[in-house]
């Protein structure tokens, strides 16, 4: 049943990360108006990381969700209207453009900048699922403080499962580290770093069989993938750090995406192939998926917005 709760705004901001609070930050000193909709994780994932050493201006290094709640305030004062809900459907087919949020409430835009990130992706095992929450995590930042003194294992091979490592490195006894391949995607300054850390342990050519354990992780099964080997390893806690998928689902209807999910943005611009529909951050970035670029790019969404407002004679 669709609902009468609708609301005429003038430019809608989808996501609450870097992108989308630097977007709400330029579009509200333009007198855009901007309404955000924070998503299901307010902050982004900023908020599920410790220590950010790289986003200039912070000398010192910042934790990721303090970060967060500067630019969410910095976003406020300006005049952004920040408000709680998830997006839950859309209709691009006319002006002004239909968002649904949190299914019942539809509001009406002449622009949407859409800067809903990335997600964690898992491996897809049955155990995996069955023990999320009991010992097996997507974010060791969030849950590695219950492993203090324990044996963990933790897959990927990114720089992402490298800071994990590391982290996890500094709470736990001993932290297993399995990699698919025979080399790491991390950078080589990550790389140096865990194999380094005397109480991280590699595992190169290596999958994971399953998760063990009824009520809670008690091991994980692995398998060499050169020689087939199989063994398992006693593990309290089991994280997986594998990468991201776009969250950009409830657009796929409307917009052009790669194989991947990402939104194709015009080179140089955050235009997607609707106009007046605008994407910024990690929902349209595979490449960088850094903080910094995801801010510069909702810097670019608000002036691609308030240009073409002005240019409809909508602002």
């Amino acid at each position: 049943m669709e609902t009468t709760a609708s609301e005429k705004v003038h430019c809608l901001i989808i996501g609450s990360g870097p992108a989308g609070y630097t977007a709400a930050i330029y579009a509200s000193r333009a007198n855009l108006k901007p309404v955000l909709y924070q998503g299901i994780q307010p902050g982004g994932q900023l908020t599920i990381t410790t220590e950010v050493e790289n986003y200039p201006g912070y000398p010192d290094g910042v934790q990721g969700p303090d970060m967060m709640v500067h630019f969410e305030k910095q976003a406020a004062r300006m005049g952004a209207d920040i408000r709680f809900g998830l997006a839950t459907k859309v209709d691009f087919s006319q002006q002004p453009y239909k968002v649904w949020v949190d299914d019942d409430k539809l509001i009406e835009a002449d622009a949407v900048i859409i800067a809903t990130g990335a997600s964690a992706k898992w491996l897809g095992l049955e155990s995996e699922q069955r023990l999320n929450g009991f010992g097996v995590s997507a974010c060791a930042v969030c849950d590695g403080f219950f492993f203090k003194g324990k044996e963990v294992a933790i897959v990927g091979a990114g720089d992402t499962a490298a800071e994990e490592a590391l982290y996890l490195s500094k709470l736990c006894t001993t932290v297993h580290m399995f990699v698919r391949r025979d080399e790491m995607r991390a950078s080589k300054v990550m790389q140096e770093r865990v194999q380094r850390t005397p109480n991280i342990k590699i595992y190169w050519n290596t999958s994971t069989e399953e998760i063990i354990g009824e009520k809670k992780t008690e091991a994980v099964r692995i398998k060499n993938t050169k020689t087939g080997e199989t063994q398992t390893i006693p593990v309290s806690g089991f994280f997986v750090a594998i990468g991201h998928e776009p969250n950009s689902g409830i657009f796929k209807d409307w917009l052009t995406m790669d194989e991947a999910g990402y939104i194709k943005t015009q080179p140089g611009t955050s235009k997607t192939n609707i106009e007046g529909v605008f994407a910024a951050g990690d929902v349209q970035d595979k490449i960088y998926r850094q903080a910094v670029t995801a801010a510069g790019s909702g810097c670019m969404a608000a002036l691609d917005a308030e240009r073409y407002l002005g240019e409809k004679g909508l602002h």
